[in-house]
């Protein structure tokens, strides 16, 4: 009687230890390429909500004084909103107390140089 006997090769070892290490891989790039567009989307949201903060800040200020913040420090203390200075850049030009003053809002240290008003500008 023979025993079969079967061997083997180092490259079907090989084939079957690679295939769950490669799936595993491409699993844990996949989930650090979805937390960069997370962190990014999240960052852009935050930028875009202070934007709008600033805005309806601004014209509410208007709406009840009849002139629109003398500066940002009047936003912030009188109608509430929180700017965080490590994260964002805020520069506020007014130019009367009747005109709409030119609000910009960079992220601090990325470089990004969006304006949210169409003039741009920086105090």
């Amino acid at each position: 009687m023979k025993k079969d006997v079967f061997k083997k090769s180092g490259w079907s070892t090989v084939k079957q230890s690679a295939v769950p290490l490669l799936f595993t891989v491409g699993v844990l790039v996949m989930i650090m390429i979805g937390l960069n567009e997370t962190e990014r989307s999240s960052r852009a949201e935050g930028k875009r909500i202070l934007e709008e903060s600033l805005w309806r800040a601004t014209v509410t200020c208007y709406a009840i004084e009849g002139r629109y913040p003398a500066n940002l420090g009047h936003i912030e203390t009188v109608y509430g909103v929180h700017i965080d200075r490590t994260r964002y850049a805020v520069f506020y030009e007014i130019m009367a107390s009747n005109m709409m003053p030119v609000i910009t809002v960079l992220e601090s240290g990325i470089g990004s140089a969006e304006s949210s008003a169409p003039d741009g500008g920086a105090t």
